[in-house]
């Protein structure tokens, strides 16, 4: 069952316009259901997206965010349910959501032999933008990017970020009202990575724009989003503001450590210290330990394992983080998910470098 604890506040702005009055729904989505025959990968989701909010959809591979995002955007039809962008409805109305939205995919699909400016005037003009506009909006885009002094360099001599750069750039020339980003930093580096958000605040600031990402990554989510949906198996587990989730959490804080000559019941020990709600064991001797009382807890434990003769070989002490809001509403942790998913890292082209 999905928790919602502000599904209708919890925008950047209050949920309210520059005249104080509420803001309208730029996405309505409700009860949508995708099959696939027998399987089912979105099963009844709902939720509203605020004008100008950012709006994350967060979950491991194969949760369904990327189906959800593909049925809002017209790419595939829903099973059940409906959504409507920018008032107009999906099904019906798909030419008049086209015109609305820009949409960057997981794949990077830029035409590789073209140049970044050839790229982004193709788009351009398939979405008929008139030529004097098409002029001023690619220079405009270009800077926002921080790609004008490659504007002449083919789209293959470029690295991972810059051609996921690019990738932003081309799904803004035609000025949309919502932009779907699906999962826009899997695969590149860090430092690119941070580059991205960075684009998309400095993007956001400087344009009325609504903007639904899908990401697994718990940083992303929690710089980036206004509000967050927690999706699990096709399912809408938890929705609301990054504080709001950490803070619906028992406990406060996170101790994380690492001991050797554990016994057996040992989790059940750590169990039993004053102020804990709950105690992971992620394996190798490491445990993450909820609690509502970081000092007095760390004290407890320490005092403990000497006691029980265990050593302790790492201990920090840390604030309730998205990884405790996943594991409390799904019962396990989403890093555990992705190791599943990924094998290898992706390998980048060489090239340019960001």
């Amino acid at each position: 069952m999905i928790t919602d604890l502000h599904a209708n506040g919890g925008t950047g702005t209050n949920g309210h316009d520059s005249a104080g009055g509420p803001k309208a729904n730029a996405i309505e989505v409700e009860n949508i259901v995708k099959k696939y025959g027998d399987f089912t990968a979105v099963d009844g989701v709902s939720f509203q997206v605020k004008e100008g909010e950012i709006f994350g959809l967060l979950g491991p591979n194969g949760a369904g965010k990327s189906t959800l995002i593909r049925m809002m955007t017209t790419l595939i039809p829903i099973t059940a349910g409906s959504a409507r962008i920018a008032g107009h409805d999906v099904e019906r109305e798909p030419d008049a959501v086209r015109r609305t939205i820009g949409v960057i995919p997981q794949a990077l699909t830029s035409d590789l032999d073209l140049t970044i400016e050839e790229n982004l005037n193709i788009y351009a003009k398939l979405y008929d933008v008139p030529a004097k506009k098409r002029k001023a909006t690619i220079e405009e885009l270009l800077e926002v990017v921080d790609l004008t002094k490659w504007r002449s360099a083919q789209t293959k001599t470029l690295s991972g970020g810059m051609r996921r750069r690019l990738e932003i750039a081309r799904g803004l020339v035609h000025s949309p009202r919502i932009f779907f980003l699906d999962e826009p930093t899997t695969g590149l580096d860090p430092v690119s990575r941070v580059s991205v958000w960075e684009m998309l605040t400095n993007i956001k600031s400087h344009r009325e724009l609504t903007i639904l990402i899908t990401t697994h990554y718990m940083d992303e989510a929690d710089r980036l989003c206004d509000r967050i949906a927690i999706v699990d198996h096709g399912k809408l587990v938890a929705l609301d503001t990054p504080a709001a989730l950490k803070a619906s959490v028992p406990g406060s804080n996170v101790i994380e450590a690492q001991f050797e000559n554990a016994p057996a019941d040992w989790e059940q020990r750590l169990r039993k210290l004053g102020d804990v709600t709950s105690v992971q064991h992620e394996g190798a001797g490491m445990y993450r330990i909820l609690t509502g009382n970081g000092s007095q807890t760390t004290t407890a434990l320490v005092e403990s394992a000497v006691k029980a003769g265990v050593g302790i070989k790492s201990l920090s002490v840390q604030n309730t983080t998205l990884d405790d809001v996943f594991v409390h509403y799904t019962g396990r942790q989403l890093r555990d998910e992705l190791q599943k998913a990924y094998a290898f890292v992706m390998p980048q082209r060489p090239g340019l470098q960001p």
